[in-house]
């Protein structure tokens, strides 16, 4: 049986949005005051870029666990050119994976990283649909 994810998202007045989630928890949305918005809120299509880095993030620090690997930080940058024409939206993404700890194990580290963008994280899929993805590994050693 197909899942269905349903968000309710209700206007706030101006430019802003509020948007619920399935786990309970809302989030606001708005634009730029230079748009016409207040900025008092997360921008959608950089709310994209956040759930990017958080499917795959979380694929990554779930296999980190299961192959018991010591990291001291974990950090995913996300770097998307926006097309000029309208309607504007990502035709690349730069995903860096950056992992910093004394006993890197690069190779198993790498493997979880892979078998995220290769297997396990939907959004990395959608994503693929649209844009050209770049995917780094940086390691930084003690």
């Amino acid at each position: 049986m197909a899942t269905t994810n349903h968000i309710s998202t209700k206007w706030l007045g101006n430019m802003a949005f509020e948007s619920n989630n399935p786990s309970g928890h809302n989030f606001k949305i708005d634009i730029a005051k230079e748009d016409g918005g207040d900025g008092s809120g997360f921008r959608p299509k950089a709310l994209m870029l956040s759930s990017l880095a958080g499917c795959s993030g979380l694929d990554v620090a779930s296999l980190m666990k299961k192959m018991k690997l010591e990291v001291d930080k974990f950090h995913i940058e996300t770097i998307a050119n926006l097309t000029d024409e309208h309607p504007r939206y990502y035709d690349s993404v730069v995903i860096e994976y950056h992992f910093h700890g004394s006993n890197l194990k690069e190779e198993k580290l790498q493997k979880a990283v892979d078998l995220s963008i290769e297997k396990y994280c939907g959004v990395m899929e959608m994503f693929r649909r649209f844009a050209e993805l770049e995917i780094k590994t940086i390691f930084h050693s003690k």
